[in-house]
């Protein structure tokens, strides 16, 4: 009898970064006992990240913000161009830390609190190995929309390609809402559309504006003008 039971997906390959040896041995921890994660390494900072990654080709890199030597804005933008094909979950202490508002800009998939509980993390993993963005729309804002107030005055907002010349009015009204927090579900009610239409939209928006995910186009309608941080 030749049956075949059902396939078991392969594990998600894991490296963890994090400059305090005792937080790289306790996510091991965390993620190890689950099946469908594997803990290829550790690294105890951003250059010791790229080497690790470039060798052993992990899914996704859990990658602490603020580190030593290289921190994970650096470490970020180099996986991105050497190694395109692992993701990086951003970690931070902080909810509102202007390093993670670099590290989306450089191509991280999202971020996590530390303070996240394990099933959280094991989630997002799991969302950002799927290609998704991991980050709440309201706490993307907020964190966003914190730190350009915190720097406007720091650097002159650009122009040019982040700029709205080359969407339709529709879809600036779309982009504008999604940079005011607003996920599609609230988008469709605002606009009375479909979700599918939202969706269509947003994919246009993402092209126009070279981004690739929701969280870059956020931080790109911040920074064109489109719209401004309110002051608390």
């Amino acid at each position: 009898m030749n049956g075949t039971g059902p396939t078991t997906p392969p594990r998600i390959r894991v490296l963890i970064v994090d400059d305090q040896p005792l937080v790289r041995r306790g996510l091991s921890l965390i993620l190890s006992p689950d099946p469908s994660f594997e803990v290829v390494g550790e690294a105890g900072d951003g250059a010791q990240a790229v080497t690790l990654a470039r060798r052993l080709c992990p899914d996704v890199v859990v990658m602490d913000i603020r580190m030593p030597v290289l921190d994970g804005v650096g470490a970020t933008r180099e996986l991105a161009v050497t190694v395109p094909g692992c993701r990086v979950l951003a970690l931070s202490t902080f909810d509102l830390d202007e390093y993670v508002v670099g590290a989306l800009r450089a191509g991280a998939y999202g971020f996590l609190p530390k303070d996240s509980s394990p099933e959280d993390l094991g989630a997002a993993i799991r969302t950002v190995h799927a290609g998704e963005a991991v980050v709440a729309p309201r706490l993307l804002t907020r964190l966003i929309s914190t730190h350009v107030r915190a720097s406007r005055d720091a650097r002159p907002a650009p122009t040019g390609p982040t700029g709205p010349g080359e969407l339709t009015p529709r879809e600036v009204e779309v982009w504008r809402l999604m940079a005011t927090g607003l996920d599609n579900t609230e988008i469709s009610r605002a606009l009375d559309i479909s979700l599918s239409t939202v969706k269509n939209y947003i994919t246009s928006i993402f092209g126009k504006l070279a981004v690739r995910d929701r969280a870059q186009a956020v931080i790109a309608a911040y920074e064109s003008g489109l719209v401004t941080a309110r002051a608390d």
